[in-house]
């Protein structure tokens, strides 16, 4: 049975409340990192991978997450410097702060090291952090 919304949702919500300290503290983090701005756009902050008790996985923008601005800003993961369009977690919805991304199943974290701030619009990436 595959999960609803809701409790996609409530899992990322108790991965988010796992991790109330700063994000990358949590026992649940499976990967972390940093931003770097990408195609002459400002990208910083903290970005967290962790894994649910349910067998999933949300990433997490930390508070201290900020871009500058683009069209079309996507969240998605990559691998040694490309972008993978199948792991499109969906549009940014905000320019700063804490964010939460449900990673869908099939979508396997661990085959990527990297997360992106991807623009769809010209496909070029806005951020790039790798994850350790």
């Amino acid at each position: 049975m595959k999960p609803t919304i809701f409790a996609l949702a409530a899992a990322a919500t108790a991965a988010v409340m796992m991790t109330a300290a700063p994000v990358s503290a949590g026992k649940n983090v499976a990967a972390s990192g940093q931003f770097t701005g990408a195609s002459d756009h400002i990208t910083t902050g903290g970005v967290s991978i962790v894994k649910t008790a349910n067998g999933g996985a949300v990433v997490i923008l930390d508070s201290d997450f900020s871009l500058d601005g683009a069209p079309d800003p996507r969240v998605g993961f990559g691998v040694d410097g490309a972008y993978k369009d199948a792991s499109d977690l969906g549009e940014l919805t905000s320019k700063t702060g804490v964010q939460v991304y449900i990673v869908p199943p099939s979508v396997n974290v661990d085959d990527f090291n990297e997360v992106y701030i991807w623009c769809r619009k010209f496909s070029v990436p806005l951020g790039v952090a790798a994850l350790k």
